[in-house]
């Protein structure tokens, strides 16, 4: 297994450092003088266009993602009915179930679909911009995933603010030196960064569950507390491990998920008294 893994996800890597490259290039070429401010904010543009780049390539996930909770909102009382004639029977009511969902032509995975198909996304750029340290002293590691010598001495000092995009909110001072940075700007524009992560992705949540209501099933109910509260706490934790550049990213694609989600209500409006979703 582990065979297989290794050199898929080095294809992850090449893959995320081949687009957050082509459009580091873009603004590099569009901000003109290549020092300063304008390399710094040629990553940052880079990094932010690599998330609208994977994000405008799921919106047709996306959409049929919100058909099918749409269509999985239509058959609640369906399916409340089956939970009541199968109450006990776990097997007779997930038979019932799928020969519903079958004959529906509904598919209740798709509801996580967008979630796994960005998380190799995600997992690929916390690896690359990890990778961006200028204690790597090898050559041969600098140039991993299809950088250049330049690109990779470009990036490991590029900064946000003031802050390294490949500092972390934890980052020692002993860490932070190589980088050029000094721990007071790094801890506080990564804390920005991670506190504005965890709104945003707490106010997504919101409206998604606002537009849908609180499932009837338990379990379901206990998802959705989690994606309502678990997730943005675990951000509120886990931001400070994250290089800035990742805390960056997470940030633009729950801002680009949240005016998303607004889109979506107005072309995918909840059932009402019990009707069938719009389309």
């Amino acid at each position: 297994m582990s065979a297989l893994f290794s050199p898929l996800m080095a294809a992850v890597y090449s893959a995320i450092s081949a687009v957050l490259l082509f459009w580091h290039a873009v603004w590099e070429r569009l901000l003109g003088d290549a020092s300063g401010w304008h390399t710094d904010w040629s990553w940052v543009l880079g990094i932010v266009f690599l998330v609208l780049t994977v994000r405008t390539a799921l919106i047709p996930v996306v959409n049929r993602q919100m058909a099918a909770q749409r269509a999985m909102q239509a058959l609640q009382p369906k399916v409340a009915a089956l939970q009541s004639r199968h109450r006990g029977d776990r097997v007779a009511l997930q038979q019932e179930l799928a020969a519903l969902y079958r004959a529906e032509k509904v598919n209740p995975l798709m509801s996580f679909l967008p979630i796994l198909l960005q998380a190799p996304v995600l997992i690929g750029l916390l690896h690359v911009l990890r990778h961006l340290r200028p204690s790597i002293a090898s050559d041969a590691a600098r140039t991993l995933y299809g950088w250049t010598l330049a690109q990779f001495d470009s990036a490991s000092q590029a900064t946000l603010f003031g802050a390294p995009i490949a500092a972390t909110f934890n980052a020692t001072a002993a860490q932070l030196q190589p980088l050029g940075a000094g721990r007071p700007t790094v801890t506080v524009v990564a804390a920005v960064l991670i506190a504005l992560m965890a709104a945003t992705t707490y106010l997504t949540s919101r409206m998604t569950i606002r537009s849908t209501g609180w499932a009837p099933e338990p379990q379901a109910r206990t998802v959705q507390r989690l994606m309502l509260y678990g997730v943005p706490l675990s951000l509120l934790v886990s931001g400070a491990f994250f290089p800035i550049g990742v805390v960056l990213y997470w940030l633009t694609q729950s801002l680009f998920g949240f005016g998303q989600q607004m889109w979506i209500l107005r072309r995918y409006p909840p059932p009402r008294n019990g009707a069938g979703p719009a389309r």
